[in-house]
């Protein structure tokens, strides 16, 4: 299986983003997402973290679902990395939310 077909639903060949604009939109996405689940930012590094992998998680279900994932630096991308980047949080809460009560 060639490398564009496997991230076919996530990244589509010829839509590759420098790692500046990865890092931004993970910035942007991960503190949107995080002002929606937690209202509150999860810090720089974790902002970024969270919206790069949220990028990659819906990346994966819009794909899944019939849809585009992530198209390049743009209004669509953006938001597929916010709603992967919800999932991703509401999930990490769910696993460990117990973890921090008394």
């Amino acid at each position: 299986m060639s490398r564009e077909r496997a991230l076919g639903p996530i990244i589509r060949k010829g839509d590759a983003m420098s790692i500046v604009a990865w890092l931004v939109l993970g910035l942007i996405a991960g503190y949107i997402a995080s002002k929606i689940v937690n209202r509150t930012g999860e810090g720089l590094v974790l902002d970024i973290v969270l919206g790069i992998v949220g990028a990659l998680v819906g990346g994966f279900i819009f794909g899944i679902l019939g849809g585009v994932g992530i198209t390049g630096f743009n209004l669509w991308s953006l938001f597929v990395a916010v709603a992967g980047a919800i999932v991703v949080l509401i999930v990490y809460h769910a696993l460990f939310r117990s973890r921090r009560l008394p």
